[in-house]
């Protein structure tokens, strides 16, 4: 039976407690960390974790033999927790971003190098049916080699948002929708294309005047074997469509889920190549459902991987690969550059301390809320037809 921590107590940390709860036969949650020990409190009695203490410092945990942690806290707080559980010999599942720099990421790496421990970065959005079935799809090469990529990562938040007090600047959270929102949909996108070599991108923000950081941003990439791709980040998003498509030379395939193929007619006009929408399709149709879904799926994943050595689908590398992204889209915004990879250590925008110096205030934050109420939050849509 293996003891999971669960590190922060706000909303994010319920779906991890749930993801737990779903294998009690292996994994047992002994602790619920929080600056708020009432927080972690109400989540012990709102889940009913029994025998589970209330922490107000991590610290006291690292001589526990804790052997697996969930990291729930802002994102400027996952490096020096990631490395301190690591260096105690726990395992860490850390939520999205990894880290709000790429110098706290190779901290990160090299601390899980360092203890042999695993380190594993929250993308819950790959562990669905429809993101592996595209996987599989695009691995499949029936669509032919890929021309172009888009991804929509819209979301919504209320000006009210950015009040809470960690949130809106880039010391603390690292940067905006792009960081914070648009990183699982960027993360399935390097999944399934691998890294772009270059990019230009722009940034505003356009609806949240209590927060230093941007609201929307878009990305222009090119990848290595020449594809092009648009990546939008937005939280003025009304209805939060969120969707990643595929163009391939020969069909276009979609999540939510969607399928084109055409042929050319005699005049280069196109009609519908059923044969080939209908070999896609089948192939489709034939790969299994997701078992466990989102962050259940992930932890089922480390799970595996700390019991019987099996591969990690979302390290630590992985993680730093979307936050190298990030960085660059945030790069090419601030000085309206073009932007080519990978980003080194020598970068002006390699460090927190570096971004910060360079970054873009649109407004200075001027409101500080300790906490929301506990309610509910969305996740995303499950990019399902």
């Amino acid at each position: 039976m293996l003891k999971v921590a669960i590190i922060g107590a706000g909303a994010i940390s319920t779906a991890h407690i749930t993801a737990y709860l779903a294998f009690p036969e292996r994994c047992q949650i002994v602790a619920v960390v929080d600056m708020y020990t009432e927080k972690a409190q109400k989540r012990i009695n709102e889940y009913g974790l029994k025998g589970a203490q209330a922490v107000t410092d991590y610290h006291e945990l690292l001589d526990q033999n804790i052997d697996l942690v969930s990291i729930c806290t802002p994102p400027y707080t996952h490096a020096p927790i990631t490395c301190d559980f690591l260096h105690a010999g726990t395992h860490v599942l850390v939520e999205k971003p990894m880290a709000s720099s790429l110098q706290e990421a190779d901290m990160m790496l090299e601390a899980a190098q360092t203890s042999g421990k695993l380190l594993s970065v929250m993308a819950q959005n790959r562990f669905t049916t429809p993101m592996m079935k595209l996987k599989d799809v695009l691995d499949s090469k029936l669509m032919g080699p890929i021309v172009h990529v888009q991804v929509d990562s819209f979301w919504w938040r209320g000006h009210n948002y950015y009040d809470l007090w960690w949130r809106g600047t880039w010391e603390k959270e690292g940067g905006g929708c792009t960081l914070n929102h648009a990183v699982h949909h960027i993360d399935a996108m390097l999944w399934m294309m691998g890294p772009p070599v270059e990019l230009q991108a722009m940034m505003a923000n356009k609806a949240h005047d209590n927060a230093e950081v941007e609201d929307i941003s878009m990305a222009m990439l090119r990848f290595q074997e020449g594809a092009l791709g648009m990546i939008t980040s937005s939280v003025v998003h009304h209805g939060e469509e969120q969707q990643l498509i595929f163009q391939g030379k020969e069909a276009r395939v979609s999540a939510p889920w969607k399928v084109v193929a055409s042929t050319a007619r005699t005049n280069g006009f196109p009609e519908p190549n059923l044969d080939l929408e209908q070999q896609i399709q089948k192939l489709a149709d034939e790969l299994p459902d997701v078992i466990h879904v989102g962050h259940a799926g992930q932890v089922e994943n480390v799970l595996n991987a700390i019991e019987t050595g099996s591969t990690l689908l979302v390290d630590g590398k992985s993680g730093r690969n979307t936050l190298e992204l990030i960085v660059g889209i945030y790069k090419s915004a601030i000085t309206g550059e073009k932007v080519t990879f990978p980003l080194e250590g020598e970068d002006a925008f390699y460090t927190r301390e570096g971004i910060m110096k360079n970054a873009v205030h649109f407004y200075e934050k001027k409101t500080a809320v300790e906490n929301f109420e506990d309610v509910e939050i969305t996740l995303g849509r499950k990019l399902e037809s």
